[in-house]
């Protein structure tokens, strides 16, 4: 009873405007019985399956489940059952946790490295992302680091370009200066908002939604999939749509347990993680889209930013990529520029 409690009071949290009666998760419970398997995955992510980027957790459950003859069970648990992003990292160094769908604006904590899809207008584009996924060389070395600590970067899913939710309209950077922004709390964000001039915040989540709706922040910083499944554009009803960079889920699995598992179950479970992944980065894309459009007939209002300014920012971003560099490595970091045509 506890339990199912906790798991409405996040829904509450994080998708404003859900209704306290219902289980956001009843739809979701499997359509077989767990008990039965051999072995358990259990794995974890803070976002809600109305996310398609995060729904694919229950898409490789069923798979897995299937694929295995009921012999591997995937236990997801959205929406910040097993707790915050920092805790979990935590449980999944030690092993408590056996994979994580971590945000990209964490998943830094867990190695440097993975904060290169984090730096600004560095792989700002659907078309980027699948680029850079797309090249296994980079992909590879984008998850060395990790692994060396016992980490394994399986995969990611995808969930819109980055942009500003806002009270008022802010079609430039000037209007954009009179905006306070709650930004993630990662290092990188804040790094990019002293560059750019612009007021901030860092806020935990489950903060923002009071907090836009009191005014004590005017901005959002996230992709219009996020304000818009979390029912923010009933509060902010302007977008400025600038694609700095895309939101992700970056898949990672304890490795220590990984090998622990029968060799032709850990191959499934690989092997499904990355099918399951990519159908979700195509339809995180067609969400992104969806959701837009919906958002539009709804009453709110998108704006691009002039050129000029997207220039200015690209601009006071360069240094924070310098900045980056020894901690991404160099090399590595050359190397994707050039392939991305960046």
């Amino acid at each position: 009873m506890i339990q199912k409690l906790t798991t409405i009071l996040f829904a509450t949290l994080l998708l404003p405007g859900t209704i306290l009666a219902n289980d956001p998760l009843a739809e979701w419970q499997p359509k077989f019985d767990p008990r039965t398997a051999e072995h358990t995955y259990l794995l974890s992510c803070v976002g809600h399956p109305a996310i398609e980027g995060a729904r694919v957790g229950f898409r490789i459950r069923d798979r897995v489940w299937e694929e295995t003859n009921g012999r591997l069970f995937v236990d997801y648990r959205p929406m910040s059952q097993l707790g915050g992003e920092m805790d979990v990292i935590g449980k999944l160094r030690m092993g408590a946790v056996h994979g994580m769908m971590s945000s990209s604006v964490a998943a830094p904590n867990i190695s440097p490295r993975l904060g290169l899809v984090n730096l600004p207008f560095l792989v700002g584009s659907f078309e980027q992302l699948q680029q850079f996924r797309n090249d296994q060389e980079l992909f590879e070395e984008y998850g060395a680091e990790a692994l060396r600590s016992g980490i394994r970067v399986v995969d990611f899913t995808a969930y819109g370009g980055y942009g500003w939710a806002t009270r008022t309209p802010v079609t430039n950077l000037n209007e954009a200066r009179g905006v306070i922004f709650r930004i993630a709390q990662a290092p990188v964000n804040i790094d990019m908002y002293r560059a750019w001039g612009l007021q901030f915040t860092v806020m935990p989540w489950p903060d923002v939604p009071q907090a836009l709706q009191t005014g004590v922040i005017s901005g959002l910083d996230h992709t219009p999939t996020v304000v818009s499944t979390g029912n923010f554009f009933n509060t902010a009803k302007h977008y400025t749509q600038i694609d700095y960079a895309q939101g992700l889920y970056i898949h990672l699995i304890n490795e220590r347990w990984l090998q622990r598992l029968p060799a032709d179950l850990r191959d499934t479970l690989l092997r499904v993680i990355t099918e399951e992944s990519a159908r979700a980065r195509l339809a995180g894309e067609e969400q992104d889209q969806r959701e837009i459009a919906k958002s539009e007939a709804s009453g709110v209002t998108f704006y691009r930013l002039s050129p000029e300014d997207v220039a200015t920012m690209r601009e006071q971003s360069e240094p924070i990529i310098k900045q980056w560099e020894e901690r991404i490595g160099a090399d590595f970091l050359q190397r994707v520029r050039e392939r991305l045509d960046n």
